[in-house]
């Protein structure tokens, strides 16, 4: 039983989804430093206002607490930005470049076949 359960730790499936978790929650701090300690402290400067968690209306005796909404909007606006400049846009420009490489290469192996091809039938012929 021991020796099943090393087995299953050990395929290749468990042990790259801990490396993506690890790696996803400290990615995650990362972020969530830099929403908190630059883009925040620049959107509060531009508005004038540090935190929107006091922002309220009443309506009827209701209140609506709004700004605690707002805060969470900022946030994830903020790291979806993140997300998608620091990591999206390079790993899509490094797979560009990736791609145009293989299919160069796939193109100089097709003419080196086409040649090898057109040779043996020229041998065959002659």
């Amino acid at each position: 039983m021991l020796k099943e359960f090393r087995d299953f730790l050990m395929r290749g499936n468990v042990v790259d989804l801990a490396v993506a978790v690890v790696i996803g929650l400290a990615f995650g701090e990362l972020v969530t430093s830099l929403v908190e300690t630059l883009l925040t402290p620049i959107i509060a400067a531009v508005i004038e206002e540090p935190d929107f968690s006091d922002l309220t209306f009443t309506i009827n005796g209701s209140v609506f607490r709004y700004g605690s909404f707002l805060n969470a909007l900022i946030a994830f606006v903020s790291i979806a930005a993140a997300v998608f400049f620091f990591v999206v846009k390079p790993m899509n420009a490094l797979q560009a470049r990736r791609g145009t490489k293989a299919e160069e290469q796939v193109a100089e192996d097709i003419a080196l076949l086409t040649e090898i091809r057109d040779e043996l039938r020229a041998q065959r012929a002659g």
